[in-house]
């Protein structure tokens, strides 16, 4: 597509380059959530690049594109199925980035973004606001959507914490050593996913160091254009992770994809070279041990139908969907079941839950529905966030269903 866009942004290249590769041949409208939903073409990805343009061409209002910008999920589904390889993901961060800053948001969203920007990469501050949130529950049919949305997804009880040593030795012969990324929200709402992690990583020789000054990876303030704000807790884990490491261990598909557009965030800054570093060296934790292989392959104790479900930030963004799987399909005993839509969204998608309640509510009900439907035993995902919103309707529809991360499910197996 043609495109006029000329401004000293350091990001525009890139956002250009994808406008220009876009075609609107339509392969990217039957896999977009929000556009199978709501059959609108500007909430589709073809929609959506053409409305960016126009703002980023100042021919158009961007307070007028932004509500069908707001509703994309930044799932990326439209990159696997673009024939043109757009890459979506450059405009849509960049775009959100620029014009995130002089934007004037109503006193309500205002209100609901502080709480969410302030709170959730903080795990202290995430943890006590979900324990003053169980209060608020009894309310929430006062509360705005948003708020009342933000109150459902916390579970009814905080799991207790699981400490972690700042190193957790190979067992056996030491094959490699990594660091591991412990997330933020992931510590409050599931911090066995971390133990779990390190010590699968330990029974296959690997030593594994945590951090102990680490923090928020910065992605999910960076998917939402809070980049200054990211980029300030990309920098402290830049400080904090050590150098004589062969991986940087990355157990949520968000955090993993937010790494891994650090070199475009912090383009053109002193750090860029820090950033590029960082980002190569950190790999999902599924990836890793798929390449390194298991050691003696534990075994289920009874037969297991497993539903995989695929996050769209380790599908789409990462382009890893076999590896999950290939790890799965060596536990004796288990039988994994594809599911119908098996590649689109569940509606979590960072803080997507949050600020679109009514469209992130179909989505998750319409996952939810499609895994009914396969019978499974046990669903395993590999996103904190889509484990959350999963869970949330699983607990409305089939509480005695059990979803859990491909590091709990296979530590539980070695047990």
């Amino acid at each position: 597509m043609k495109h006029s866009i000329d401004n000293d942004n350091p990001r525009t290249p890139e956002m250009a380059q994808a406008i220009q590769n876009c075609v609107h041949c339509g392969f990217c409208l039957p896999v977009c959530p929000t556009y199978t939903l709501l059959g609108e073409e500007m909430d589709s990805p073809r929609g959506r690049i053409y409305l960016m343009k126009n703002v980023l061409e100042e021919t158009l209002n961007a307070q007028d594109a932004q509500p069908y910008i707001d509703r994309c999920l930044g799932c990326m589904a439209c990159v696997t199925a673009c024939p043109s390889g757009v890459a979506y993901g450059d405009l849509l961060v960049g775009y959100r980035s620029m014009v995130e800053a002089a934007r004037q948001r109503p006193v309500l969203d205002a209100i609901t973004r502080k709480l969410v920007t302030e709170t959730l990469p903080y795990p202290n501050r995430f943890r006590l606001a979900a324990i003053t949130g169980k209060l608020g529950k009894m309310v929430k049919t006062l509360l705005p959507d948003s708020l009342a949305t933000m109150l459902t997804l916390l579970p009814d009880s905080l799991p207790k914490t699981q400490p972690l040593p700042e190193v957790v030795p190979a067992v056996g012969e030491k094959r490699g050593k990594v660091a591991l990324l412990t997330g933020c929200a992931q510590q409050v709402l599931a911090p066995n996913i971390s133990y779990a992690a390190a010590h699968v990583l330990a029974l296959n020789g690997i030593e594994v160091v945590i951090p102990k000054n680490q923090g928020c990876c910065g992605s999910i303030l960076l998917h939402v254009g809070e980049d200054d704000q990211a980029q300030a807790l990309a920098k402290h884990n830049f400080d904090a992770f050590p150098d004589d490491v062969d991986a940087i261990i990355i157990t949520a598909a968000g955090c993993g994809s937010g790494i891994n557009d650090y070199e475009l965030v912090f383009k053109g800054q002193a750090d860029a070279t820090r950033a590029r570093h960082f980002a190569e060296k950190s790999i999902d934790f599924s990836a890793y041990l798929a390449k390194i292989g298991l050691v003696n392959p534990p075994q289920a104790s009874k037969p297991l139908r497993v539903v995989y479900q695929d996050a769209c930030h380790l599908l789409h963004a990462q382009g890893i969907a076999s590896e999950p799987r290939q790890l799965l399909a060596q536990i004796e005993g288990i039988t994994l079941i594809h599911i119908e839509e098996a590649e689109m969204c569940c509606g979590s998608a960072g803080t997507y839950n949050i600020e679109q309640p009514d469209i992130a509510a179909q989505l998750g009900e319409r996952k939810v529905a499609h895994i009914l439907a396969a019978e499974p035993d046990i669903v395993v995902s590999g996103n904190i966030g889509c484990i959350t919103q999963i869970q949330t309707h699983l607990k409305q529809a089939q509480p005695t269903i059990k979803i859990m991360h491909l590091a709990e499910l296979l530590f539980e197996m070695y047990q």
